[in-house]
């Protein structure tokens, strides 16, 4: 990282961007043409879920390359200033880079959607409907390395 000075280094709050943040971007390789993906998640455990469909581009590329970068950003805030080069940008961010596994037991896309519920606030049990769960995927990123970055006051 070129600016040492905005490097999170406290993996809490790496954690804590990964567990509050709202979307989840991922990288992929399209031969020598990248492609990005913004998806709901859910993080647990040092992984990213994600659901998806079983077939379409994004599947397509993980078939030929499991190997993603993926973008957070925590909470952003464009800081006006009185000459355009005073504004600035509060926030907080990580990136990082792991390898997808497509899940596609019953009960394992279960405990994956319930990763991704609870993310988003949902607490106790959840009944899935059985033909919606055949019908799709859970993407599960294994974080192999992650980096934090911030800017302005926290």
């Amino acid at each position: 990282m070129r600016r040492k000075d905005k490097e999170i280094t406290d993996q809490e709050i790496i954690r804590h961007i990964l567990a509050n943040s709202s979307i989840c971007r991922i990288g992929l390789t399209d031969g020598e043409t990248a492609y990005i993906v913004p998806l709901n998640y859910g993080f647990s455990s040092g992984a990213l879920y994600f659901h998806a469909a079983p077939n379409g581009k994004k599947m397509d590329l993980l078939k030929k390359n499991n190997r993603v970068c993926f973008e957070i950003e925590y909470a952003q805030e464009i800081v006006k200033g009185q000459e355009p080069c005073d504004w600035t940008t509060r926030y907080r961010s990580v990136i990082g880079y792991g390898e997808v596994e497509v899940i596609t037991g019953h009960e394992e896309k279960k405990k994956g959607l319930d990763v991704i519920m609870a993310h988003y606030g949902k607490s106790g049990e959840n009944r899935y409907d059985e033909a919606s769960l055949a019908r799709m995927v859970i993407l599960k990123l294994t974080i192999t390395g992650v980096t934090g970055k911030e800017s302005g006051d926290w």
